[in-house]
């Protein structure tokens, strides 16, 4: 038997009639649901606010005045909200906040919620409804909301009475916010928005059950200690988690007490700054080959706010064979979901790393645990022999990529905020660009969304100018295909005065499907040539970057060489009342490595072509035998 969605459920359950649907009289002031759900933003402390009008939320916008106390950033497209939304959110660590529309309006935000839900990102999401006596008629631009996004957010509520607005509210910011972040949906009636109600705040939210843990257990902690005196290859393995409870200072220091190398997740670049010597890089699919192999040969791996998600681990069978794991995480539901776990600490990040620190520091026995001197000495060996793998030069002449990187690097602000869409200049960005903060990487992780970049630079431009006085500039390093799935918000980003700068990869092919294409399909490149970069006869760039930024008030800047290249971006980082467009013409055929295949074992890295050094011996062998034979640690279970 198929469950009944919210919306359906609804649909099926008699409704009261309006002689007996009488407001309940209560102290307040009265106003509209509409009036009632602008003030409890407001008394929320919302700041700003993404979206577009639409019918069922019309009289939502009629509330929306000069004299609002929230800025309102009209987007072009509800997709582009949702992704603004969360670039505003990861940058200023608030709950980014959406109005939209019904129908259309709010599943056009489905890939933004998903997106939020995959990452953590805490968003609000108020959709317009149809009138109570229409759901489930299949009324004008009615679409069970709640139930398209039930499998992807963190909580729902489907609004049909005015005086519910606030409590809702508040508590959907509350849930947002709290234990693991996430995204909440508001769907509120048309009834609920022109009824009357009497407002008033704070309110009393009703949460039975909602009560996550924050403070770890203490003989988690214990345990966890004693596999630290244990280990003689440990490993911070740390994830995105960390990064949403503000804990780079707790992490920096466990790995400063026990000298424990860190390897971070893609949301999780810049947590400790990369100039620390215990910063490995990023683990995984196309991870430094230093972090993806300390990962493999640990005995001890900490996984700290992070999932073992696929791209990290590769097969999960052989994955870190040696290792025991401690696994802290605020979603107990993470913990044990894919790989065992011999000590997990259910809290918040940076609370449990903090009782982790005072326990250790109090532990007579820390000081006589194994000296790690090997297991440096090997690591080292790895930095030294496999650098990230790249030529600065070109076999048809055109730009480097990873060179364009890395000279944006060199040239940008160290408070620079860093966004990306998705594809090969995402993985290329993660690698080059040096990460010294936290909050200064936003990209699309667990959903991999193309088109996340602009709307995301937007937003976190909005959040640098509210927080930083605009000091934080914003540089989206995007490719010529994610691009185009959200150029319009270049309109947004003028007319909203958010001066981002946009450094377009543009090889003229969707570049990470041309790689596998090359790599794993006979190099059928099906359907992957955008032809706007690589002029033929009867097609010349399509788009013209330049000329799209210049239609949209931009500055447009095109770039074929180094020097151009050179010069192109330090004009754009003088340029800040307006965005600025670089469109680099960079080679088609340049691939990221390392690179471990999907579902292989990251044993099999391969560096670069041809060269697998954990499956062929390349790796220093004695180096390796020392830091390994050692005695495995035991759980205090088995001892």
């Amino acid at each position: 038997m198929v469950s009944p969605t919210p919306l359906q459920a609804f649909s099926g359950v008699q409704k009261a009639s309006k002689a007996t649907n009488k407001q309940h009289l209560v102290d307040g002031e009265k106003m509209t649901g509409a009036q009632a759900l602008i003030r409890t933003l407001e008394d929320l402390g919302v700041q700003d606010v993404f979206g577009i009008p639409g019918g069922a939320i019309l009289p939502v916008y009629h509330q929306i005045h000069d004299d609002t106390k929230f800025r309102f950033v009209l987007m072009r497209h509800e997709q582009g909200a949702g992704h603004a939304a969360e670039g505003y959110a990861v940058a200023t660590g608030r709950v980014g906040v959406c109005i939209v529309t019904s129908g259309p309006g709010a599943t056009n935000m489905v890939t933004p919620i998903a997106d939020a839900n995959m990452d953590s990102v805490p968003l609000v999401v108020i959709s317009g409804q149809v009138g109570v006596d229409s759901i489930g008629t299949d009324a004008f631009q009615e679409a069970d909301t709640v139930g398209i996004t039930y499998p992807v957010v963190k909580h729902s509520y489907l609004v049909t009475d005015a005086q519910d607005i606030p409590r809702v509210l508040a508590e959907a910011h509350y849930i947002a916010r709290s234990g693991r972040p996430g995204p909440v949906v508001v769907d509120v009636s048309k009834t609920a928005q022109v009824g009357e109600m009497y407002y008033s705040w704070p309110q009393r939210m009703i949460l039975p059950g909602y009560n996550p843990t924050t403070k770890p257990h203490g003989h988690m902690l214990h345990e966890a200690v004693r596999l630290f005196e244990r280990a003689y290859r440990p490993v911070l393995y740390v994830g995105g988690g960390a990064m949403r409870s503000n804990a780079g200072a707790q992490v920096k220091e466990l790995a400063d007490l026990t000298d424990t190398p860190i390897v971070t997740t893609l949301p999780a670049r810049g947590i400790v700054p990369d100039s620390d010597p215990k910063v490995l890089g990023m683990p995984g699919m196309h991870g430094t080959f230093p972090a993806t192999a300390a990962a493999q040969k640990c005995d001890l791996l900490v996984a700290i706010g992070a999932r073992f998600d696929d791209r990290v681990t590769g097969d999960m069978a052989t994955f870190a064979p040696s290792a025991r794991v401690i696994h802290i995480d605020i979603d107990p539901a993470e913990i044990g979901k894919r790989r065992h776990t011999d000590v997990p600490i259910v809290g918040d990040v940076a609370q449990v790393l903090d009782a982790l620190n005072d326990e250790i520091k109090h532990d007579p026995a820390i000081h006589n645990k194994p000296k790690l001197e090997p297991w440096w000495k090997l690591i080292n060996s790895w930095r030294e022999r496999y650098p990230l793998p790249y030529d600065d030069k070109t076999p048809d002449g055109t730009l480097s990529p990873q060179w364009v990187v890395g000279e944006l690097s060199r040239q940008a602000a160290p408070s620079t905020i860093w966004v990306s869409g998705v594809g090969q200049h995402q993985m290329w960005a993660s690698q080059i660009v040096d990460f010294e903060n936290p909050h200064s990487w936003i990209s699309s992780g667990g959903l991999g969304t193309m088109g996340f970049g602009l709307p995301a630079a937007i937003g976190a431009s909005v959040g640098s100018t509210r927080d930083f006085g605009g000091k934080k500039p914003v540089w989206l390093i995007d490719g010529d295909g994610s691009f185009q799935m959200t150029s319009e918000e270049l309109a947004a980003a003028f007319i909203d005065n958010a001066p981002v700068k946009i450094a377009i990869l543009n090889n003229s092919v969707y570049g990470m499907v041309r790689q596998w294409q090359t790599l794993f399909y006979e190099k059928h490149y099906s359907q992957t040539s955008l032809r706007d970069g690589e002029n033929t006869p009867d097609i010349m760039d399509v788009p013209d970057f330049v000329k799209l930024a210049e239609a949209y008030g931009c500055v447009g800047i095109r770039a074929r060489d180094e020097d151009e290249a050179k010069a192109a971006i330090k004009r754009a980082n003088e340029i800040n009342d307006r965005p600025v467009l670089i469109d680099f013409r960079v080679y088609k055929d340049a691939m990221v490595w390392p690179m471990v295949a999907a579902g292989k074992s990251n044993d099999t890295v391969t560096y670069q072509p041809g060269v697998q050094p954990l499956l062929d011996g390349t790796t220093d062998e004695g180096q390796e035998d020392d830091a390994s034979r050692q005695p495995q640690p035991q759980t205090a279970s088995e001892e």
